[in-house]
Order: C-alpha cells, then structure tokens, then sequence
C-alpha cells in the first residue's frame, strides 16, 4: 500500500518471456497486485508468470464490499453493482491465475486483444477489487520502475483522476528517442490535443500511466481502442467525463532488450481516423448532450464556412492558372468565407482551452 491506499500495476504483455521477469523482480514494494495480461502470447510468457505466483509476496488487500441489502436509498448503487457485473460480458475471454492474497495476478486472454485490450482486462480486475490507484507499465521492460511512485502520487495524494509520464520534456528525449518516434509522437500529441480537449498535454502515446478509482469508474472499459491508439482514445474518455489530468516527467528508456512490435506506418492511418471520430465524440457528448456550450455552434460554423469556401477557391485558382481575372464576386465571397470560418475556428480553439483548463492540474 501507499499512504493507505491500494495500488496495482497492470503490465500488458506479448511474447515477453525475455522481459517479464526484469519486470516482475524491479517492482516496488508499495505495489499490491501485479495484474499481468497476458495477450496470448505465442511465447512462455504465460509459464514463466505462474513460476513467479508460487514465489509471489503475501499482500492482502481488502475485500471487496458488497452491497448486503436493498434499500430506498441504495437504489442506484445496486443498479452500478448489476452493470459491473454484467459489463463482463463485453471483454474477451480469460483466465485467471493466482493464489489468495499472492501479489502477483495472471489474466490469460484466450483470444488476442491487442494492447489496448489487454489493458482494458487488467483494468477491470482492478476494478472490480476497488484498487485505489491503478498504474500501466509495459512488459518489455521500458519504464524505470523507480519512477512508479511519481506516477501515483498526485492520484493517490491529491485526488488527481489520471497521470501521465512525460518523456518528451526531459532533457535527453531528442537525443534517445529514435527520430522517426519523436517526430510521430509529437505530431500525434498536437493532434490529439485538438481531439482530447486536454490542450496542455504533450507527450500523449507514453503508456506510463495512473487511474484513480474515480477515473476507473467513469468512462467504458471494454469501450476502449484495443490497439495502439489507446493512449489517444482514453484522454477523450476521460475528457468527456470531465476527469483532472497531470504530466510529469519520466526518462525516455530503450534497447533493454525490448523488441518493438509497432509498425508505424501501419497504425498511423487507424489512429488519425480514431482522432477525427473522437473530436466530434467529444463534441456531440460534452458540449451538446451532457453541457451546452457556444463552442459547439462555433467549431461547426468554422466547418461550414471552410467548407463552402472550397469551390470557390478552386474556381479562382483555377483562373489564375489559365490567366482568367476572377470575377470579384467570387474572389470576395471566398474571402468571406475564409476569414470568418478560420476566425470561428480559431475562436472555438480558444474557448475550448479555456473550458478544459480545469481539468490540467
């Protein structure tokens, strides 16, 4: 435990048999349960994880607690309890190895999920164990466990719903990251700044994470990106439900060892399609549907306006190319058009940093 609080680490793992026990063996003391998920791997991963339950620490953890009898006034909280239980359905198959009280958990998903999956699995064991902080670590070895505490301090000491590590703000990320990686991940974090509302986040596919009970409880766990878009996918979920978020700096850490499993040019078209279908998620959900607010009528005029000015800047470009002067008429309703959609947008932007704001602590 930590300050009194329960804290897992849930460690998705694929083909990892090399890694897994680096992982294992350097896990801090503090932490109650390593949840292990196990994504079918074609390696021993799975058989090595069982060897080190046997030789797991005792580490109880409270129970957890349930609701004896119904009432007036507990209605609704029996009602979660029902959707908690049922929500399992939706996840894929597995199974689970442990021992009563042993701080390691293996959950063997029978089917692979992809790493977002397997993340979403561990995260409903938590769940369902009310572990108080929940932390992400990979399974290849790639994050310091030294930095864990870090991660789960601003969880677990000032309420915060969700920390991220920042690998991009420390002093050495230009010169250890592979260039191909930093230059993707940046363009991806101003992206998903745009389709998260999270505007101050910077190094958005860092998988370094921690997910307070709030946080774990607010949003659809089996709804989440079960590939390598998960990072992106869970800040709009946790924007949406208005959940608080902070960075904090982390080392970029490579060749441990580790064998990437990430083709880039494979995943960048998903991802960018997953971006544009959660901006307007975000939109439709938070600022129509769950608070109104002006932004929403201002980002759609941007989107109009823009729009409707294309035909008519193709139709000028297109006389300047034959060396036709353009009818004034048109030249002026393409600026029109132009200014005050690039004006709405900008405008919306603006409005949008200013209403997440509270939400970066």
């Amino acid at each position: 435990m930590y300050l009194n609080k329960t804290v897992a680490v849930v460690v998705p793992a694929y083909n990892e048999e090399t890694q897994i026990g680096m992982v294992i063996g350097t896990m801090p003391d503090f932490v109650d349960r390593i949840v292990i998920v196990n994504d079918k791997s074609k390696d021993k991963t799975a058989e090595i994880v069982k060897q080190y339950i046997e030789k797991a620490k005792h580490k109880p953890i409270p129970a957890k607690r349930k609701i004896e009898k119904e009432t007036i006034y507990n209605r609704a909280e029996v009602v979660v309890e029902q959707m908690n239980e049922e929500e399992v359905s939706y996840f894929p198959k597995w199974e689970i190895t442990s021992k009563p009280d042993a701080q390691i958990v293996l959950v063997d998903l029978l089917e692979n999920s992809g790493v977002g999956g397997a993340i979403a699995s561990g995260y409903k064991w938590c769940k369902d164990h009310e572990i108080d902080c929940t932390a992400v670590m990979a399974g290849d070895g790639q994050m310091d466990p030294d930095e864990l505490e870090s991660i789960i301090k601003p969880v677990i000491e000032e309420g915060i719903d969700y920390v991220k590590g920042n690998r991009l703000i420390h002093k050495s990320a230009k010169y250890v990251i592979p260039k191909q990686r930093f230059f993707g991940n940046s363009v991806l974090s101003i992206l998903t700044k745009l389709a998260s509302g999270y505007w101050h986040v910077s190094d958005t596919q860092t998988g370094y994470t921690a997910l307070s009970k709030v946080g774990i409880n607010a949003i659809k766990l089996y709804d989440i990106y079960p590939r390598y878009g998960m990072p992106n996918d869970m800040l709009v979920k946790l924007n949406i439900a208005f959940c608080t978020l902070r960075e904090v700096e982390i080392k970029p850490i490579y060749n441990v060892g580790e064998e990437s499993k990430m083709k880039v040019a494979k995943i960048i078209r998903p991802i960018l399609w997953l971006l544009l279908k959660s901006f307007y998620k975000r939109l439709w959900q938070k600022y129509f549907f769950k608070d109104f607010h002006p932004l929403f009528l201002l980002y759609h005029l941007a989107f109009i306006l823009l729009f409707l000015s294309i035909p008519f800047g193709l139709k000028i470009a297109y006389l300047s190319i034959t060396g036709v002067d353009a009818n004034p008429v048109t030249v002026i309703t393409f600026a029109m058009l132009a200014i005050v959609g690039f004006q709405s947008i900008f405008f919306a932007m603006w409005m949008d940093i200013q209403d997440n704001e509270r939400l970066y602590k």
